[in-house]
């Protein structure tokens, strides 16, 4: 289901030929090893965000089982009910998040998301579990603004969408996390004790983001002349909506992250039904599936969008659109082999190259919007992202999951999968290659160039 910050220079540059100016490797009064200590802390907050919102994935057919839900429910469920979170907090956040402490806020979302996962447990039918996912949806409403903005006041621009792909193994690790330790939870414990025990250990790793991070500088590495002070709402919301390399950003990357929603959460009901295997099997092959590509796609993708931008900025756009694409060509031959083995091999490879993509998109947009603006901006892509992403892309499939079920049977849902993945794919290249054309023609190169 993603900006540069803290006065100096410019952190690199995007016109042929220039050359980046020195850029100091940390702070006042800060380490290199402290940095790399937040963004330890903040990708293990991000794997806990999704993993209490995925562990839902492989619990998914025993809740359905048990309170007779078809697939567009599940879908639902697994969809909109964080979007709808969205539109009561998420805005909120991020403004406070550009005119606050940004740590507090991370600190705060990770205890109440937790809480609300244990709540899973007590759902007695739809209702009861829909709220109770809706306040599991605070957790990157709140939490993913604010860890974003903070991870670009800590890092360079130069260094950025190397520290967005750490950041985003967090991603992989908790979608495998609620797979594999749901899926054992679920096999010992049953389903609603696996939702309690998931969402305990959210409490103590808030408090240890409220007395172990320190808050930085807002705006460290921002280009001269950046708005630093957060504007008034209006102007803020007219000059995101208004800033075409920010929206096809955000627009691209919400059409593309149908795909990541899809396999996070379809994915294990697919293999369930295809292959006959239990949850607590699904679990474990899926998850070490996610991991071994999970892990290395993220970071490599990080390092090439960091040497690509530095050459020329519009990789931010380019990559992803060609990757968005691209994975799903593994996706095709995982989808359509009969034999567990090569189902989570080129699974595993289709879902590498995917998260590649996150990277230059999460450093893009803090690229390309103000320090002051970064929270609400983040919060804005994240709308879309689970609006269109999340709630749309997830109902979509468990719809015509339902529709074709009658003449399908139990390739329905796969079928339903790789239609709203292919389609994604095709439109998101068309939307990021639109964005790189808008890098140029908005100033939005200059701007980058400039010291």
């Amino acid at each position: 289901m993603p900006d540069p910050t803290t006065e100096g220079p410019i952190a690199d540059r995007t016109v042929p030929g220039a050359v980046p100016p020195a850029i100091p490797s940390a702070g006042p009064g800060e380490s290199v090893n402290y940095r790399w200590f937040v963004l330890s802390l903040l990708t293990l907050v991000s794997m806990f965000s999704v993993a209490d919102r995925l562990v839902f994935s492989i619990l998914l057919e025993d809740i359905k089982a048990e309170f007779a839900f078809s697939d567009g429910q599940i879908g639902l469920l697994g969809g909109l009910a964080f979007a709808a979170t969205y539109v009561v907090v998420g805005f909120p956040a991020a403004r406070i998040a550009d005119r606050s402490v940004r740590k507090n806020i991370v600190a705060g979302a990770i205890a109440f998301w937790s809480a609300m996962t244990a709540l899973c447990g007590l759902a007695t039918g739809f209702w009861t579990l829909f709220f109770a996912r809706t306040g599991v949806g605070v957790g990157e409403g709140c939490s993913g603004p604010a860890s974003q903005s903070l991870v670009a006041d800590y890092f360079p621009r130069s260094e950025l969408a190397k520290a967005m792909g750490f950041l985003t193994i967090g991603a992989s690790m908790g979608t495998a996390g609620g797979l594999l330790i749901g899926g054992q939870l679920n096999e010992l414990f049953g389903w609603r004790w696996a939702f309690v025990l998931m969402g305990l250990p959210g409490i103590a790793i808030g408090a240890l983001v409220y007395f172990a991070l320190r808050e930085p500088k807002r705006g460290r590495y921002a280009p001269k002349g950046s708005a630093i002070d957060q504007q008034p709402l209006i102007e803020t919301a007219r000059t995101l909506t208004g800033n075409r390399v920010f929206m096809g950003l955000a627009i691209g990357w919400a059409v593309q992250i149908m795909i990541g929603y899809a396999l996070a959460f379809w994915m294990a009901a697919v293999m369930m039904r295809n292959f006959g295997i239990s949850s607590g099997d699904v679990g474990l092959y899926l998850g070490l599936a996610f991991l071994i590509g999970g892990i290395p796609g993220p970071i490599l993708g990080g390092y090439v969008a960091g040497w690509l931008a530095a050459r020329d900025e519009r990789w931010r756009a380019w990559m992803p659109g060609l990757v968005s694409l691209l994975c799903v060509v593994p996706l095709a031959f995982s989808l359509s082999s009969d034999a567990l083995g090569p189902f989570l091999a080129f699974f595993a490879f289709a879902y590498a190259i995917f998260v590649s993509s996150q990277a230059p998109i999460l450093s893009g947009i803090q690229s390309a919007v103000e320090p002051g603006q970064r929270g609400f901006a983040v919060a804005i892509a994240l709308f879309f992202n689970n609006l269109v992403g999340q709630a749309l892309g997830l109902a979509v499939i468990g719809w015509v999951s339902d529709w074709l079920a009658p003449t399908q049977g139990s390739l329905s849902l796969t079928i339903a999968v790789f239609g709203v993945c292919l389609v994604s794919g095709v439109i998101a290249l068309g939307v990021f290659a639109w964005t790189a054309a808008q890098m140029e023609s908005s100033g939005h190169l200059a701007r980058m160039a400039r010291d």
